[in-house]
Formats: structure tokens, sequence, C-alpha cells
């Protein structure tokens, strides 16, 4: 652990950095199903507003990547972090859907800029062996903000629905200010244009705008996990978008309920990155661990349909953020292995594919959950099973490839 040991003040940096940023956008979950409702939100609208974060970020997140491989992380990180305060500020004052909407998408370009950058900066100062640990500590520090942030949300409504997204505000300039003052630069924006243009013809990265740099990522040795990371972006946005609203609608939970099961519901997920997940990939390796996961997701978001007590469902919740928790820094952890020189171009990709995932199924979650209140969570049940024989099939393509080679 020689190179965590060295650079642990950067990385328990970043891992504060993202809990006050995650913490603040817990604050908002359980009182969202309220707020959309004093404003006369429909479950399409809603679905909209989560697609227009992802779209923003799916546009901005190449771009992104690529800006932290130039100017470095930390000033790419810090600029995401004013952009989140002014999004959540610009939310908490909204009295139209239009305000709503522009404030979302400002979200999304924050969301494209910072986790890019954090991701490229934990793998700068990580070894291979090392990379396991590493992602799962920062998103550890994500889960974190989320098992904090729900139950602070639900407490600081009481003062008034619109507080949280005040209260996220001030955690995003707060986390900007930390990240000024005490991190430090992984590599100056003069030895990355340096590496560029030392880089090997081999491992020449693409260049253009983000469509151009989609079209070259079929080429990479990554790109079967951009596929992967699309369709289980899209299946899990169709439970995670419309949670809030499927408990407020089918059962009458307030805000109250709601930030009960995500803060207990993330609670494993968080131990388990911090204390195990290392160990778990090297025991079982990404390919099975992501198979595993996906198909237990899949089962249980099926299983929530025939729920009728609160203890079931959270039963049920805390297995599925359990599986999702682990399955994420897991696909990063095996993306961020390949990626070798190119990390934040790479982890702006991988930002990307999710972001186009996660527009298409709040969108479609939206409109079926104002058909039929359980059509969500179906689709989302057949995606996650699609995903889980995608990741099968990827497993075994990748083994005949290998003793072809050899």
């Amino acid at each position: 652990m020689t190179v965590l040991l060295k650079n642990r003040g950067a990385l328990l940096l970043l891992m504060m950095n993202l809990f006050l940023v995650f913490t603040g956008i817990g604050l908002i979950v359980p009182i969202l199903p309220k707020f959309m409702t004093e404003l006369g939100v429909t479950g399409s609208i809603a679905g909209l507003l989560v697609a227009a974060f992802s779209l923003t970020q799916f546009l901005f997140s190449p771009l992104a990547g690529r800006l932290a491989d130039r100017f470095g992380r930390k000033r790419i990180i810090v600029l995401g972090m004013l952009v989140f305060a002014l999004s959540e500020w610009l939310f908490g004052i909204a009295t139209d859907t239009l305000l709503l909407f522009v404030a979302r998408m400002l979200g999304g370009v924050s969301g494209a800029m910072i986790m890019p950058a954090v991701m490229a900066y934990a793998a700068d100062v990580t070894t291979k062996d090392e990379r396991a640990a590493g992602m799962g500590f920062i998103n550890a520090s994500i889960t974190t903000g989320f098992i904090i942030g729900p139950g602070l949300g639900g407490y600081i409504a009481k003062f008034g629905l619109r507080v949280p997204f005040y209260s996220a505000a001030v955690a995003g300039i707060l986390a900007a200010v930390i990240t000024l003052l005490f991190l430090r630069e992984v590599r100056s924006a003069s030895e990355s244009a340096s590496e560029s243009a030392s880089e090997a013809p081999s491992r020449k990265e693409p260049q253009g705008n983000l469509f151009t740099q989609l079209r070259y990522s079929y080429r990479e040795p990554y790109f079967i996990s951009l596929v992967l990371v699309f369709v289980m972006s899209f299946g899990l946005a169709n439970f995670e978008t419309i949670f809030g609203l499927f408990v407020d609608h089918k059962f009458g939970f307030g805000p109250d309920d709601i930030a009960f099961i995500l803060t207990f519901g993330s609670i494993a997920g968080a131990v388990i990155q911090v204390t195990a997940f290392s160990w778990i990939l090297k025991r079982f390796g990404e390919k099975r661990v992501i198979s595993t996961c996906l198909l237990f997701a899949a089962i249980f978001i099926l299983l929530v349909l025939f729920a009728h007590t609160f203890w079931l469902i959270f039963a049920f919740t805390f297995i599925i953020f359990l599986a999702t928790d682990i399955l994420r820094p897991t696909i990063s952890t095996e993306m961020s292995m390949l990626a070798k020189d190119q990390q934040g171009y790479v982890a702006g990709l991988n930002s990307a594919f999710t972001s186009l995932g996660n527009i298409i199924g709040p969108i479609v979650a939206g409109v079926l959950l104002d058909a039929n209140v359980n059509a969500p969570y179906v689709l989302a049940s057949v995606i996650l099973l699609l995903s889980f024989f995608l990741s099968l099939r990827t497993g075994k393509l990748r083994r005949q490839k290998t003793a072809t080679t050899v």
C-alpha cells in the first residue's frame, strides 16, 4: 500500500470533497416528491428533469475529461463544484419548470467536470495493484454522502422544502474552497502537454468533438465495457429516478420514511467499499463481480413490486443499493486498468456513456410511472437482466481472445 500511504492526504481530501458534494445531493432526495407536488410536476416532467441533467453531463463529459488531462485535475474539480453550488441554488429559488431545467442542466455540467477529474486523479496517485482500493475509497465517500444526506435533508426540510437546496449550495462552495486551498495538483498543464506530445502512435488519443470521440471509442479495448455501462445505467436509472415518487405514490411514504430507507440502505455499500472492495475484486475478479451484482439488482428490483410492508421494501432496497454500490466502482476499476495513459479521457467517456443511459432511462421511467406505477421497475429488471447476459457474453469473448493470443 506504499502509494496509497504516500498519497493518503490527497485521497482523503478528494473523499472529503466528494462527501460534501454528495451529501448536498442527498439532502434533496427525500423531499423531492413533495417539492415536485408543490410545483405541480408530473412523473413525465420529473423524468425529463433527470434526463436534462444527464444530457448535459453526456455532452460535456468527454470534453471535461480532456480538460482535466490538459489543465490539471484540481482546476476542473474546483470549477465543477462551483457550478454545482450554482445549480442547487437556482433549483431552490425556482418557481417554474424553465428554471428547474436550467438548474438541472448546470448540475449536469458540474457532474461532468467533477467525476472524471476525481477518478483520473485517483488513478494518477495509485498503482495498478492499488487501483481497486483507491476507487473503492473514492466511491465510498460518494456512498457515505448519500447515507448522511437523505437523513439530514429530511431533518432540514422541517424548516422548509427549499432549505435543503440552499444547504446543498453551501456544501458545494465549501468543497470548492477546501479543494482550492489544500489539494495539490498531480501534474502541471505543461507536463500533461509534454506527455501528450510524446505518446506512442498506437495510443494516440482521439481528437475532435464528443461524437468524434464516441466514434473512435469502438476501436478501444474498453469499448465493450462502455456498452455495458450504457445498458446498466439505463436499467438503474429506471429504479433510482422514480424511487421517491414510487414509494410516495404507492405507499404514501413521507420524507422521513424515504430518508430512512436511503440512509440505511446505503450503509452496507459504504462499509464494503472501504473494508472489503479490494479483496472482493482480487478474490473473484471484475467480470464475476459485475455479473453477480447485475443479477442481484435485477432480481430484487422485481421483488420490490411484490413487497407490501415497509420493512420488506427496506430489505430489498438495501440489497439493491449494496449491489449497485459494488458494481459502479468495479466497472470504473476495470476500465481504469485498460485506460493506461488516457485516464482522464476514458473517465470522461465512462461518464458520457453513463449519462447516455441516464438520459433515456429517466424519460422512459417518468412516462411509465404516469401510466402504471409498477411499469418502470418491470422494465428496469428486464434491462438489468439483459446487462447480466451481456456481461457473461463479454467475459466469454475476452477469454476466447486471450486464449487465441496466447
